[in-house]
């Protein structure tokens, strides 16, 4: 595991008696610290969401945070009803397949 160039944004003086991989463990978790709070902190609400692509998680959440519980439930509600349908479909896709293979199988075990 490469250590962080002392020069680098995310590199901390942590404490001398630490290993080399302790360390890095604590530079990991500073950039993931940094990362996070970079994605989900409040995005400005001078500039539309898509303008700020760092920001686009805070803007869904708070999107979805600020739109009525059922609104959400009919998308759901929709979204099931579609994946049913989908669903369905596939079976009789797949066995439409199958049928066919066995009607094929039948016809070639026939024919001399």
């Amino acid at each position: 595991m490469e250590s962080i160039d002392p020069s680098s944004p995310t590199a901390h003086s942590w404490n001398s008696q630490l290993s080399v991989l302790e360390q890095d463990v604590l530079d990991e978790y500073a950039r993931l610290d940094e990362n996070l709070r970079t994605v989900v902190g409040p995005a400005p609400r001078f500039l539309p969401c898509p303008l700020q692509p760092s920001a686009s998680l805070a803007c869904k959440l708070d999107e979805l945070a600020n739109c009525p519980t059922t609104e959400i439930m009919d998308g759901l509600r929709q979204l099931e009803r579609k994946s049913g349908l989908v669903y369905t479909l596939l079976k009789a896709s797949v066995y439409s397949i199958v049928l066919q293979q066995e009607m094929y199988a039948v016809d070639n075990a026939e024919t001399p």
